[in-house]
């Protein structure tokens, strides 16, 4: 029984490989096919060199994302970035606070004396000449675009 079951399978593999090999021979004869691989051998030095350049990308990739000393350095370089400007946003949320709180208590009218006043003052200025500044590059862009 076992050699005629060894003989079914060759018998299978055989007609599969029949119906197979006639196929692919079909396709290799057509002239589009012949004319896509002839593209594709003249590509393959620079295909090689395509591959090369990411698996040395994919090694470099491997090697940072499983080195813990410099995940660590990089996570201690961003906080050393991100800490400053934490601070500085905590500030002038701390001054808006503050601001606004002064404003709600005040009951004080500002005319046109004081507006000129106030138009005197260095921080005033310097918040202007940004907004004007500002508004300069929005102006440009918008004539580009």
């Amino acid at each position: 029984m076992s050699d005629s079951s060894v003989q079914k399978s060759d018998q299978a593999s055989a007609a599969v490989q029949g119906v197979v090999k006639p196929d692919v021979l079909d396709q290799l004869l057509k002239p589009e096919v012949q004319e896509s691989l002839t593209l594709l051998v003249d590509q393959l030095p620079k295909l090689t060199e395509m591959v090369t350049m990411l698996t040395k990308t994919y090694d470099l990739a491997q090697k940072v994302a499983t080195d813990r000393v410099l995940i660590q350095d990089m996570v201690g370089g961003i906080q050393e970035v991100v800490q400053p400007l934490g601070e500085k946003v905590k500030g002038y949320a701390s001054a808006a606070i503050e601001a606004s709180d002064r404003a709600e208590q005040s009951d004080a009218t500002i005319g046109l004396f004081g507006m000129l006043k106030l138009l005197k003052d260095p921080e005033l200025q310097r918040m202007l000449r940004f907004a004007q500044a500002y508004l300069d590059i929005l102006g440009e862009r918008k004539q580009q675009g």
